[in-house]
This record gives C-alpha cells, sequence and structure tokens, in this order.
C-alpha cells in the first residue's frame, strides 16, 4: 500500500477503540498478527487500511466489519442501494464500485462468474461435491442472514438440488449456483462487504435466466 496522508477517520476510530478496551498498539498487534508499525502509520492516517488488516480487526475485536468498512471510507451506501436492484443488467455499476475502492485486483466480469459456474457445476455431480452441498448449505446460509435479494431463489434451488427435482443439465446448473454460493473462494470475496455478495447473486440469476430461456 503506498504511504502518504490519507483521511484518517479509521485511524482515529480504531485508537478510540484501543483507548476504550485499554489494549496497546503491541498487544492488537499480537492478537492480529499484523506488525506494530503498520498499525502505527494506519493510527496516524500515514498508511490506508487495506481489507486484510479490516478483516482481522474485524475478527479480533468483534466489530462488525461493515462499520470497520464505512469508517475506512470504501464506498458502502452506495453498494447498497444497489443491492436490490437487477443486479444482471448492473455489472458495470459493481465493476466501477469495486475499481473506484481498490478492492480486488482481478477484473470483474459476467464471464469470470460464468466460468466458475461450469466448473462448479461438474464438480456438483461428483459424491464430494454433492455432499458439500447437502452438508454445507445451511451453515453458509445462516453466516449469510438476509443479505442480498437472492436467498429465497437459493432455499428454493437447494431444495430442487437435495430433491433431485429437473433435468441432469438443471442439477447441473443448480449445483454450481449452490457451491458457488458455499465456496467463499469466488469473482469477488465474501468478506468484502456489502457487495462481496453480488457476484453470488449474479450466479443465481444466471441459472434462473437460463431456465426461462428454456
Amino acid at each position: 500500500m503506498p504511504e502518504g496522508n490519507t483521511n484518517n477517520n479509521f485511524g482515529l476510530l480504531l485508537k478510540e477503540i484501543l483507548k476504550k478496551r485499554s489494549l496497546s498498539m503491541r498487544r492488537l498487534s499480537e492478537i492480529t498478527e499484523i506488525d506494530t508499525a503498520t498499525i502505527s502509520r494506519i493510527i496516524n492516517g500515514k498508511r490506508k487500511v487495506n481489507l486484510q488488516h479490516l478483516q482481522r480487526f474485524s475478527e479480533c475485536l468483534e466489530i462488525p466489519m461493515a462499520e470497520l468498512f464505512e469508517a475506512a471510507g470504501y464506498p458502502i451506501e452506495h453498494a447498497q442501494e444497489n443491492s436490490d436492484s437487477d443486479i444482471y443488467t448492473a455489472v458495470e455499476e459493481i465493476q466501477d464500485i469495486i475499481t473506484k475502492a481498490n478492492l480486488v485486483d482481478d477484473k470483474f466480469s459476467i464471464a469470470r462468474v460464468e466460468q466458475h459456474l461450469s466448473n462448479y457445476g461438474h464438480y456438483s455431480q461428483t459424491e464430494e461435491g454433492n455432499k458439500t452441498i447437502l452438508t454445507s448449505f445451511e451453515e453458509k446460509l445462516q453466516k449469510v442472514g438476509s443479505i442480498g435479494p437472492f436467498i429465497n431463489e437459493l432455499k428454493e434451488l437447494f431444495e430442487k438440488f437435495r430433491h433431485r427435482k429437473g433435468t441432469a443439465h438443471e442439477l447441473v446448473l443448480i449445483g454450481g449456483a449452490l457451491l458457488y454460493f458455499i465456496i467463499p473462494v469466488d469473482v469477488i470475496p465474501d468478506y468484502i462487504f456489502p457487495i462481496g455478495y453480488l457476484d453470488d447473486a449474479i450466479a443465481v440469476q444466471f441459472v434462473l435466466n437460463s431456465f426461462m430461456k428454456k
């Protein structure tokens, strides 16, 4: 990350948290595994906190990621406003959010989501893939809660997959979408709240669109 003066809202917030909890920067370094010098530069506004830092601070300090995300200056409000829109047609806007916030290195695209879906779809037809869906779906659903407009659709797809309701081709598509949702390594990392689940929504929309075309 480049050094230099940054908006120090996050640094001030972190400093206040440490004071309230009587934590030293050295102790914070120990529990987050972020070196003390880096924490000092973040607090003093000499370094912009990155997403890996935010994730560690959130986990170790038990502070909602959304709160830290907003303090760090990422465009969370804009992302939330668009999360309930027509996801499939909002790809350019999603990419704009990601690029401006410097959230991920790779370019987001429908093609990349489709490639993941294809790979996961084939995997879902294996014994291991099938087991992953049946045993991990509910757990992932609990972690996500009500985030995203695609939860009800996912539940319906899961029931179809669980009861094998559909053609072989349809079950491949459904399995791909479910694994895309379950497996955290996708096009937009899930920890980038709240837009980290938008590509999951696009995956669901892609499957639903495929059904409608038929």
